[in-house]
């Protein structure tokens, strides 16, 4: 057997609504995922024992101990197929960790596939879903990108009518922000509903491919809670407004800011402002929607 390389997105969500913390211990959640290029690359490996590495960017910062979801993926897998094979799982990062783009779930969704592939375990792609779903609530969008509308815990997704293409500046920040840390601090400084909802406009605005449309209408509750503990994204998001963007918010649960441009010439504008401002440590560019964990190559089968 040969390795299996799977490549994965990163995601942005352009609109993200919380509720009140429920008897489940959860946030309900509202949300539109849209998948973006930027994207982690998963080789698996036959090997007698399961294992992982992480190169790229911040990999330093990614533990490689039962905490870490892609072992926690290649797991589950085992589990429910009976499995005894093992795997080596190389992880080439691109998606910020800790950046409010899943990077986490983009990884835990590519070793799914690759280690299904690899192991012929024979899963269909529905049943990885469901697994995807135990190990985390962006897991399953991580499998099928595009773009989507999320309920519940995030992981109810049903697909979002998109037009056209939709480019993208990513303020980046030296370190992460903890999604447990913002919904707690959220829980302490806003009301929320009981049920939280997505405005029927920006699915319209999705519809007519214009950015113009969808800039007036992102909005991410996390945001103010993902300021109050990191002050300077504000700075950020103030440069991205006089950079011209025709929009901008912090992505998840942050610290990654995601500025909206018209096209792809304007958002080399927006990026080189921003850089010039220095309130990022790097600055990416990107697009959407991209598709969701797909095999790239593979020697089995």
């Amino acid at each position: 057997m040969t390795p299996v390389r799977v490549w994965a997105p990163g995601k942005i969500n352009l609109v993200l609504r919380s509720g009140a913390l429920d008897d489940t211990g959860y946030h309900p959640l509202a949300t539109v995922f849209q998948a973006v290029n930027l994207g982690e690359l998963i080789t698996a490996t036959p090997a007698t024992e399961l294992s992982m590495t992480a190169t790229g960017r911040d990999a330093h910062r990614i533990p490689q101990d039962d905490s870490n979801l892609v072992l926690q993926a290649a797991r589950l897998l085992q589990r429910e197929t009976g499995t005894t094979a093992g795997a080596h799982v190389a992880v080439r990062k691109r998606i910020p960790a800790g950046g409010g783009m899943a990077g986490g779930s983009a990884d835990a969704a590519a070793t799914l596939i690759a280690c299904n592939q690899l192991w012929d375990t024979g899963l269909t792609r529905a049943e990885l879903t469901a697994l995807a779903a135990q190990l985390g609530a962006d897991v399953p969008f991580a499998l099928h990108g595009r773009t989507a509308v999320g309920l519940g815990r995030g992981d109810d997704l049903t697909p979002a009518l998109t037009r056209g293409t939709y480019h993208w500046v990513l303020a980046l920040q030296p370190t992460g922000l903890a999604t447990p840390d913002i919904f707690a601090h959220l829980d302490t400084t806003a009301d929320l509903p009981t049920t939280p909802e997505i405005d029927p406009e920006l699915l319209r605005a999705l519809g007519s491919g214009d950015p113009s449309q969808l800039a007036p209408l992102l909005a991410n509750d996390l945001q103010p809670a993902a300021i109050d503990l990191r002050p300077e994204l504000a700075d950020v998001l103030q440069a991205a407004h006089r950079a011209g963007a025709l929009g901008a918010l912090v992505s998840g649960s942050g610290p990654t800011v995601a500025a909206l441009c018209i096209d792809e010439l304007h958002a080399h504008s927006v990026a080189a402002v921003i850089a010039a401002a220095e309130v990022s440590s790097e600055v990416l560019i990107t697009s959407g929607p991209a598709p969701g964990a797909r095999l790239l190559e593979s020697g089995v089968g």
